[in-house]
């Protein structure tokens, strides 16, 4: 009877730790609800991702995330307020509290995900490290870089990536480091180095913003692998599932073949489960995550599914032009693959 008595008391304890803890996780959300939308940190300016158009709007596949996630939230997508953000800030900001997600082209690591108090909510662009080089170097590949002088990025893995690929091809280079991607590439276009190197999509989007881009090309290796997305604080469980949540949606919104055209027409009339659940017709699941009943819905009506904002970002609707590959979802061949709502 005693050890009875004390296994209960440990678990009353626990159940007592427990609901504690939940109070606390509830924190983020909660304050974002208070002062009506959702500060999202973002890069300081690369095309596709997030960066700010003529007009002054930030547009980018980063950017969506944000706006799906005030969508889910508020039922509206324009409760954002965006704070551009260099490698070296970002980190800082969001461990800080500055903002309350961090969508900024951002590598998931095991020292990232355990040592820094962040947690990654899911991949939004399967990506890998390349080079950019200006043609009239002429070369054709990543092994004839021996002896180059390499642009890099402050504040990013790429600098180690880089130095285990020269290391294991038997290769030197001198690196020269700039804080920002702009000046980076500002470099390369002034000569003063003759390769960039980053993740293969930013080198798409900085050779657009060169004076000549057709005069650059992006080198056929991918010499690592980087899984880029959005990332909470450690700490709040509640928030890091609606972050996670609102990609599975829209990742889950293409497979099943909802769109911002039909979403709200399919939320009346579908007979498939699926999408029932998913958007709400069908169960509860929008309160599980205390959000509500058509959060789904809103993201998909506002942002759109996920292959709505890679084509009009990234891909085929955009000036990048860059193929789905790896972005694909896994039943086209590619790694996006989202958990069922239900």
């Amino acid at each position: 009877m005693i050890r009875v008595k004390s296994t209960l008391a440990a678990l009353g304890a626990a159940s007592l730790l427990g609901i504690s803890g939940l109070a606390q996780a509830g924190a983020t959300l909660d304050a974002v609800q208070k002062k009506g939308f959702v500060q999202c940190g973002i890069s300081d300016g690369l095309p596709g991702f997030s960066f700010a158009d003529a007009k002054g709007q930030f547009q980018g596949i980063d950017v969506d995330v944000c706006r799906a996630v005030a969508a889910a939230v508020f039922g509206d997508a324009t409760k954002v307020k965006y704070s551009p953000l260099t490698a070296k800030e970002r980190f800082t900001a969001l461990q800080s509290g500055e903002v309350d997600v961090l969508s900024r082209n951002t590598t998931w690591t095991s020292s990232r995900d355990a040592a820094m108090g962040l947690n990654f909510t899911g991949v939004t662009y399967y990506d890998g490290q390349g080079f950019l080089v200006n043609k009239e170097l002429g070369v054709s590949s990543a092994k004839e870089l021996d002896g180059a002088t390499v642009c890099i990025q402050a504040g990013t893995t790429t600098e180690l990536n880089l130095s285990d690929y020269f290391r294991a091809n038997g290769h030197k280079y001198t690196p020269i480091t700039y804080d920002t991607s702009d000046e980076s590439a500002k470099s390369l276009e002034s000569g003063r180095c003759d390769v960039l190197t980053s993740d293969q999509s930013q080198l798409y989007a900085q050779r657009l913003k060169l004076a000549k881009p057709d005069d650059y090309v992006v080198l056929p290796e991918v010499i690592s692998k980087e899984p880029l997305g959005p990332a909470v604080r450690q700490g709040d469980e509640e928030w890091f599932d609606i972050v996670r949540w609102t990609l599975f949606a829209m990742l889950n919104a293409e497979e099943l073949g909802v769109t911002s055209a039909n979403v709200e027409e399919m939320a009346k009339s579908t007979k498939n489960p699926d999408v029932a659940r998913l958007l709400g017709a069908e169960g509860e699941y929008g309160k599980d995550l205390r959000l509500p009943k058509d959060w789904a819905v809103q993201i998909v009506k506002q942002v759109g599914n996920y292959g709505e904002i890679f084509d009009r970002n990234v891909g085929a609707g955009s000036e990048l032009k860059i193929e789905r590959g790896l972005n694909a979802l896994w039943n086209k061949g590619g790694l996006q693959y989202a958990p069922p709502v239900r």
